[in-house]
């Protein structure tokens, strides 16, 4: 509860709904060693309902992969050319939509840059989850109102 004090103020957890955008090809990869459920609960730790849980995959994605995603709720987009173009257009077709109070991105790619300012713009809180660490995009972190790490978030957690 710390780290969300520390992105929202002394109220804590913020109330809105969260749309949780996903790079899957940016997060899930082995140095990370992303779970999943690491990144559902990092969406429901940044509102009180979630609007979308989205994870953007190329072609190339296995089945399993799929099955899990859609097991933990995820609604999975799969996209037969570079993903960052279909996720930048959804994210910011939901700010534009007011789909959303709280955009989340999870991804180390600087290319979201544009589409995080956009939902600023429209006055929704925006948040840029790193994969870890080393994982981070300065680009990213500084268009985003907040900036936090997966394992930042599962920390405030206990």
């Amino acid at each position: 509860m710390d780290l969300l004090r520390r992105l929202f103020g002394p109220e804590g957890l913020p109330s809105g709904r969260v749309a949780l955008f996903v790079d899957g090809p940016n997060v899930l990869r082995d140095e990370f060693d992303v779970d999943l459920d690491d990144i559902r609960n990092a969406a429901r730790s940044l509102g009180d309902q979630t609007s979308a849980m989205r994870l953007y995959l190329d072609e190339h994605a296995t089945p399993g992969l799929i099955q899990a995603a859609e097991a933990r709720g995820f609604e999975v987009v799969i996209t037969s050319g570079d993903v960052d173009v279909k996720l930048a257009v959804d994210l910011t077709r939901f700010a534009a939509d007011g789909r959303a109070d709280v955009i989340a991105v999870a991804s180390r790619d600087t290319d979201f840059k544009p589409a995080l300012e956009v939902a600023n713009e429209y006055g929704l809180r925006t948040v840029a989850i790193a994969p870890g660490s080393y994982g981070r995009s300065d680009a990213l972190q500084n268009a985003a109102n907040h900036a936090v790490t997966l394992d930042e978030l599962s920390d405030s957690d206990d």
